[in-house]
């Protein structure tokens, strides 16, 4: 194969991706990989699954007529701050991630995280008011960033550059596993006709948690937190492991090495660790930009509607049944898990910006097509003749809805945060997401109940105006980041001699390293002037 001399650099910029993509064996035929992706599952990716089961479980639970009757029936604002406290409280821990992330490690921080969503757990399923069931989901909230900052981080610092896009997008499918078994259980336990009607699924909550404590020191620790602790040895152990089976004569390996530690050191040399490394450059500032209006996007595109007030949507078209409402409610849930693990498997087929806009694109024209149905639906049964294809309409784009959402906005979103920050702010760079995510979760928790109530279906409106302007943000703003590893997006926006430095040292360490006569027969450069005819670089055996 021949490339010109400006093909040649570019192949040497991503050189670590070009040679993961080679490797030619499936993770599943090699067993330390195959032993980490399995232990990934309950450990990080069952992180989300706390979510899930919250937001599907308080969306199920207001349907149930004892926990309507326990609390009174409530309404409006309180309905809202019921459902918003577990955004509350995540807002007031985000100022400690980072600092519990970047002094413990991965592991310890999904550790404390769970222990404390175990107790919030604990004081919901035994709330005797209002008050302490709302004290009970800020517990839970305090706790589930710290885990989601770690668990998202350490999927991308543990996975093999092949399939770290895949293992990160599956960290939100996760989600939607949660609100299946939330959904399931609300409708067989809405049944019971006493408090355990709501306390057993509140009790559940914890099982999530109790996984992640069990489990998450299976895992080894983060080989790029152990570098910038100067712990080597153990980086190395780690990735040799892992990426090469225990080959310690692995070139691959010894380039990811020599690429990481690189990159970590030139990071570290201008970094304070602090706040303030955020908007120090222009790189950083629009990595800042990009991940504070993604946590908006992920919340404000109208899906918190669903999730937490889909009870309340049924009862604007006339659906009053609480058998009815639980049973669409579980098969929603169904779907949205079905068309969420469809979109991680796609997101090494597509760019990251063509997925992003497909999806807000998407929810746009699904928004637009839900209002005006709401609204034929609504008048129809307020002038007192139900509009049955209006209603079966509105069902129809609630549905239709998740893939739009989840072709972006969840199978991108941590993948496209892993990437997005160098390691030095990763952890900082994700709790700014989840800020702006909890604080446009609280809000959008908060007010909808209240402008459904007193505005109706036009509220819908105010989500279409919302996706208009997302389109042209992400045309914008969001850079490409697809097909290149961790450490190669690392100076994505600063200078290029940085980048270079860091593709340098990976180089030198691959040609450097000891090779088999084969591979050292099959080592070839032919240069004719300005023709450079591409090199065969040494594989991973």
């Amino acid at each position: 194969m021949v490339a010109t001399v400006k093909d040649k650099q570019n192949d040497t910029e991503n050189i670590i991706s070009r040679l993961a993509a080679e490797d030619a064996v499936a993770w599943y035929r090699k067993p330390n990989l195959r032993f980490l992706y399995f232990m990934l599952f309950p450990t990080c990716m069952g992180i989300e699954l706390t979510s899930g089961f919250d937001s599907q479980m308080i969306n199920a639970l207001q349907i149930v007529p004892s926990w309507i009757s326990y609390f009174d029936n409530p309404q409006g604002a309180l309905k809202g701050i019921i459902a918003a406290a577990y955004s509350l409280g995540a807002i007031l821990s985000l100022p400690l991630v980072p600092i519990v992330n970047d002094r413990l490690g991965r592991r310890w921080s999904i550790f404390l995280g769970s222990l404390v969503m175990v107790l919030g757990a604990v004081v919901q399923a035994t709330a005797q008011n209002e008050a302490q069931y709302i004290i009970a989901r800020m517990i839970l909230g305090f706790g589930i960033p710290t885990c989601i900052v770690s668990g998202s981080s350490l999927i991308g610092e543990l996975g093999y550059p092949k399939e770290r896009p895949i293992l990160t997008s599956l960290f939100n499918v996760s989600y939607f596993i949660g609100q299946i078994l939330a959904a399931g259980i609300c409708l067989r336990t809405n049944q019971i006709v006493s408090n355990w009607a709501w306390r057993l699924p509140s009790a559940l909550q914890a099982i999530p948690s109790l996984l992640q404590i069990a489990f998450v020191f299976f895992l080894p620790e983060s080989p790029r937190f152990l570098i910038s602790k100067g712990r080597m040895q153990e980086a190395e152990d780690i990735l040799y492991t892992y990426h090469a089976e225990g080959d310690r004569s692995s070139e691959f390996v010894k380039a990811e090495i020599a690429q990481i530690r690189t990159t970590i050191e030139l990071e570290l040399e201008g970094s304070k660790r602090s706040w303030l490394d955020l908007v120090r450059t222009p790189g950083k500032r629009h990595r800042l930009l990009v991940t504070s209006a993604l946590g908006l996007f992920t919340q404000w595109s109208g899906n918190t509607l669903i999730s937490y007030y889909l009870g309340d949507i049924l009862k604007m078209i006339g659906q009053t049944s609480s058998l009815f409402q639980q049973r669409l409610n579980l098969g929603l849930s169904a779907w949205q898990g079905v068309v969420a693990f469809i979109a991680a498997m796609l997101v090494t087929r597509f760019k990251r910006r063509a997925m992003y806009l497909t999806c807000t694109i998407s929810l746009l024209l699904c928004y637009i097509s839900w209002t005006i149905s709401a609204e034929r639906s609504v008048t129809a049964k307020d002038a007192g003749h139900p509009n049955q294809s209006a209603n079966i309409a509105v069902i129809f784009f609630i549905f239709a809805y998740s893939p739009c959402y989840n072709i972006g906005y969840n199978a991108l979103t941590y993948t496209y945060m892993v990437e997005l920050w160098p390691y030095a702010e990763r952890s900082r760079g994700i709790a700014i997401f989840q800020l702006f995510g909890r604080l446009s979760g609280f809000f959008t928790t908060f007010v909808n109940p209240i402008g459904m109530k007193n505005i109706s279906w036009k509220y819908l409106i105010t989500y279409c105006v919302w996706l208009a302007f997302e389109i042209v943000f992400v045309y914008f703003f969001f850079p490409e980041t697809s097909g290149r590893t961790l450490e190669e997006l690392a100076f994505l926006f600063e200078d290029k001699a940085l980048a270079e430095k860091v593709n340098a040292a990976a180089d030198h360490a691959l040609h450097d390293a000891p090779m088999s006569p084969a591979t050292q027969n099959e080592k070839e450069i032919l240069k004719d002037d300005d023709v450079v005819h591409t090199e065969k670089l040494p594989s991973r055996v």
